[in-house]
């Protein structure tokens, strides 16, 4: 019997720059169409680092050679503005490939709204760099006519810095549901979703920040009482002791031995340690639940149970 399966497409799923992304999503396109041909309910996920960097910087540019003409885009709107363009190749690719194998199934792409709290600890310590690089001068206009928050970067110039809020809920859950239970392929919280925030009425209002992806896709996956949540990252499995030469592949993970190798410093920050947290925080969100974190090539075999690192109670 097939699962319901989210997976969350690592960046080397995607590219760096547009040529890059169009060749890449084929491959990628190639991976997921063999978990739905083998019956499985699939929902995609995907990171947008490059592409929400190049889409700021490309705005800075703008808005720095004609202030009058252009304003400055909001971080939320760049973020929709990536899941749009992401989602657009993404659908494509997986379409054409599902038509080739004679599998007659709809593609659609959710601009996804994630809730964030405004009281998050977060938005106190912003640390997600992002952008362009600036001079000393530019950067202390932007602080001063933006209230942007900059940081110094490696000697490369200022970045503005934002907050990486935990995600909440998935503002467009019962839509994406809906239309998984109608049978289609959805793609869904790009970038970890547009960060936003409720304030009166039912007004949401977009947030300066970034949502880790692979967090929003544990919310995402637990909102639609997935079976299976899939972390695709660069390694075919999570390692302990990495790069040393006692480092140990892991076949399976309970959810308290992860939460004992992060506290002894195992997975890097930014890296592998917010895999493993997502993959350990829905694994342990109700019983039968299970994450595997693996090669996006390796995914089907993941799912058989050959490969990759499996989490569970």
């Amino acid at each position: 019997m097939g699962k319901r399966i989210v997976i969350a497409l690592g960046g080397n799923a995607l590219g760096n720059n547009l040529p890059e992304q169009m060749a890449a999503v084929k491959q990628t396109a190639r991976a997921i169409a063999d978990l739905i041909q083998d019956g499985h309910q699939v929902v995609l996920s995907h990171g947008n680092g490059p592409q929400v960097g190049m889409i700021q910087k490309a705005m800075a540019e703008l808005t720095r050679a004609e202030p009058d003409k252009y304003i400055p885009c909001p971080l939320s709107v760049c973020v929709a503005m990536s899941q749009g363009y992401i989602g657009y190749d993404l659908q494509n690719a997986l379409r054409e490939e599902l038509l080739d194998r004679g599998i007659r199934k709809g593609v659609a792409t959710v601009l996804t709204q994630v809730e964030v709290d405004p009281t998050d600890p977060a938005f106190q310590h912003p640390s997600k760099p992002i952008g362009a690089f600036h001079s000393p001068d530019e950067a202390k206009f932007l602080i001063q006519q933006r209230g942007y928050q900059m940081v110094e970067d490696a000697g490369r110039g200022w970045r503005r810095v934002v907050a990486s809020p935990k995600p909440v809920s998935i503002v467009e859950i019962e839509s994406i549901r809906d239309m998984v239970e109608a049978g289609l392929v959805v793609v869904a919280c790009g970038g970890g979703g547009i960060p936003v925030f409720r304030t009166g009425g039912h007004h949401l209002k977009g947030a300066a920040a970034v949502i880790d992806k692979d967090f929003a896709s544990c919310v995402l996956a637990r909102q639609l009482e997935a079976d299976t949540l899939i972390i695709l990252t660069a390694v075919e499995k999570v390692a302990v002791n990495f790069g040393r030469p006692d480092q140990r592949w892991l076949d399976t993970l309970t959810p308290e031995a992860a939460r004992q190798y992060i506290e002894e410093g195992h997975f890097a920050p930014g890296s592998m340690l917010p895999k493993v947290q997502a993959a350990v925080e829905f694994a342990q969100s109700a019983p039968g639940r299970t994450a595997l974190i693996t090669l996006l090539e390796k995914a089907r075999d993941g799912v058989a149970g050959i490969t990759g690192t499996v989490i569970r109670q």
